[in-house]
């Protein structure tokens, strides 16, 4: 052993012995190599089959479109839509009333034309890859709880749109982007009370350890919320959800069965954490702000091009002017163009709030391992590895990659501090 090699030797056990034993650990600790790790430990057959599924809904995004756009010309080429205009006005004198039964045989029109993608998407797909737990009839039964939830609430609102149109004339988009945002913070706040248990039991979680933990966390970041509920999802789904929904009174800290089932300690309160970070960060608060901005650019957009698409394609359509109901299918067949193109705007504002609760969660729950094993959980239908402008342009959430490389570096960090304790 030369003089040199043995200087560097012992200088490089020197500082070794006199560093405190976390950061020995943090220096030999490599957060790339971890999440190499954990991704190299889902099975090859598994990450084709998640790649797969996550890959056919970028085409479904453009199926969706093409499918809605034929819909709505299916309307309004035929004398469909002026019937339903003209049957509207038969029943009632009152725009309103008009706009409304419009509004409502539009709804049934496009649920039974869209029917086949539907059951496609959300039933023969779902079925395809392990996703779903339904049969065929308790899932039709929840399509048409959905539709009558439907007719109710976008019934109403879309009358309420119109109406906002006829009063406010050309400036419509403004001002109906503004109500429109009102209407999604109501829808919210009462969704988790008057939506939800339409289509599954909240029961609390039974007392515990677990239990207790989660309410510790939240106690001790102002949440206000005394109890956690356990949703019944695994009748529906093998997918793995938590949230902390609702506002003000409505506010409410549930996880569905497939978590608490499935999930180990660490897992489960990585997932909590995570979620209620959402609250604490005013996530719900800033998504309906940009999400109400999102909608009043693309009514600005629908203002700009509805009579230029009327002038280019619809000659015999029948449409008066934009307030015509009749007009409706063009409106959202344009609305759906607009948010076809923003697509990778609105899973950025998702994806930048979700790495903000991230963090906050592994700041809260510190519970880096169970962050990334939960990550490979979610992996079953989600992407766990994709290309930079694919999680860009594709995804509301980070990928899994992302999430890991994430918790592997917050654990190197935090190796000092973690091995005191």
């Amino acid at each position: 052993m030369n003089r040199a090699f043995l200087a560097i030797f012992v200088s490089a056990t020197l500082i070794l012995l006199l560093l405190p034993e976390g950061a020995a650990l943090a220096a030999a600790f490599d957060p790339e190599a971890a999440t190499e790790a954990y991704l190299a430990s889902v099975p090859a057959e598994d990450r084709a089959a998640s790649d797969a599924y996550f890959e056919g809904g970028y085409w479904l995004i453009l199926w969706n479109l093409l499918y809605g756009l034929a819909v709505a010309w299916i309307l309004l080429a035929s004398p469909l839509s002026r019937r339903m205009r003209d049957f509207a006005e038969k029943r009632s004198k009152r725009k309103f009333l008009q706009t409304a039964l419009y509004a409502l045989q539009y709804l049934l029109v496009t649920f039974v034309l869209g029917f086949p993608i539907t059951v496609y998407q959300g039933f023969i797909r779902e079925h395809q890859y392990d996703l779903s737990n339904m049969a065929f009839g308790p899932w039709f039964g929840e399509q048409l709880i959905g539709l009558g939830v439907g007719l109710v609430i976008m019934g109403f609102g879309i009358a309420v749109l119109y109406m906002v149109m006829r009063k406010s004339g050309a400036r419509w988009w403004l001002w109906g982007g503004a109500v429109s945002t009102v209407g999604l913070a109501f829808l919210i706040m009462f969704s988790p009370v008057f939506i939800a248990p339409l289509f599954n039991d909240y029961t609390p979680m039974e007392e515990g350890p677990l239990k207790a933990e989660i309410i510790s966390m939240a106690r001790a970041n102002g949440v206000p919320a005394g109890n956690v509920y356990v949703v019944d999802q695994s009748r529906q789904t093998s997918r793995i959800s938590a949230n902390v929904q609702g506002m003000f009174g409505t506010l409410r800290i549930s996880l569905n069965d497939n978590l608490l089932e499935g999930g180990t300690t660490a897992e489960i309160k990585a997932v909590m954490a995570h979620e209620l970070g959402h609250y604490l960060l005013g996530h719900i608060a800033s998504m309906i702000i940009q999400i109400g901005l999102l909608l009043m650019v693309g009514f600005a957009f629908v203002a700009w091009s509805f009579d230029r698409a009327r002038a280019r394609w619809g000659a015999n359509w029948g449409i008066r002017d934009i307030t015509d109901p009749a007009g409706m299918p063009l409106l959202f067949a344009l609305l759906s163009v607009y948010f076809f193109l923003a697509t990778p705007v609105f899973n950025s504002i998702i994806r930048v709030n979700e790495v903000q609760a991230d963090i906050f969660g592994l700041n809260v729950a510190r519970e880096p391992d169970g962050f990334a094993t939960i990550a490979l959980k979610l992996g079953k239908y989600r992407k766990l590895d994709p290309g930079h402008w694919e999680e860009i342009i594709f995804y509301d959430h980070p990928s899994g990659r992302s999430r890991i490389s994430m918790s592997m570096r917050w654990k190197a960090e935090n190796l000092p501090e973690e091995s005191a304790d």
